[in-house]
């Protein structure tokens, strides 16, 4: 069917940028490539980095490839409140304004005074695929989910558009978990 989109859950994980990779692990420091991800050109890391809030520590979390402009932590609100900081829920790359937190590393610490988000719920598609879902880029759909028995719909799911993307829907292991989604579920987008 011409409206169904792959549901993917992105647990936490991080963006970093050139100079807190450096401060984290070393100057010159490149990151190594784990897995590839489903959206061309995004790779997981071998490399983790231990992330703390007031009230707790997140150990070992993962950090997205490739080096990106600015620093950006996404976690999911639950993982927010459990380290007691602060995570509006944004689009990727909307980070000013947003949490703060300290990133612990091999070789340093970085304080990042902006950058902790909860990744708003999002389809990639390319411009083929907006085409044939009938939306345009930064269009508000809904996505419904109904095979695993606790079905549900997710409203205010933004559209982004762009040739280098994959199709697939990104969301959170909140949200993932309240609709018991599995590797292959499958969502209908509602206009």
């Amino acid at each position: 069917m011409s409206n169904q989109v792959l549901i993917e859950t992105s647990a936490r994980h991080l963006h970093v940028s050139r100079k807190d990779l450096d401060i984290l692990f070393g100057e010159g420091y490149e990151l190594t490539p784990k897995k590839d991800l489903s959206q061309p050109g995004q790779f997981a890391c071998e490399e983790r980095v231990d992330v703390v809030g007031p009230k707790k520590t997140i150990p070992g979390v993962s950090i997205l490839g490739p080096v990106r402009p600015d620093t950006q932590v996404e976690l999911s609100l639950t993982d927010a409140r459990a380290i007691g900081v602060v995570a509006p829920i944004r689009e990727s790359g909307d980070i000013v304004g947003s949490g703060a937190c300290k990133l612990v590393g091999p070789k340093g610490e970085v304080e990042i005074e902006a950058g902790v988000i909860a990744a708003k719920r999002h389809i990639h598609m390319t411009p083929a695929d907006a085409e044939v879902f009938g939306v345009q880029d930064k269009d508000i759909v809904s996505v419904k989910v109904d095979d695993n028995g606790r079905g549900l719909i997710f409203g205010e799911v933004i559209v982004r558009v762009s040739p280098s993307y994959a199709l697939a829907m990104h969301i959170d292991t909140d949200e993932s978990n309240a609709a018991c989604v599995k590797p292959g579920t499958m969502g209908t987008v509602i206009k």
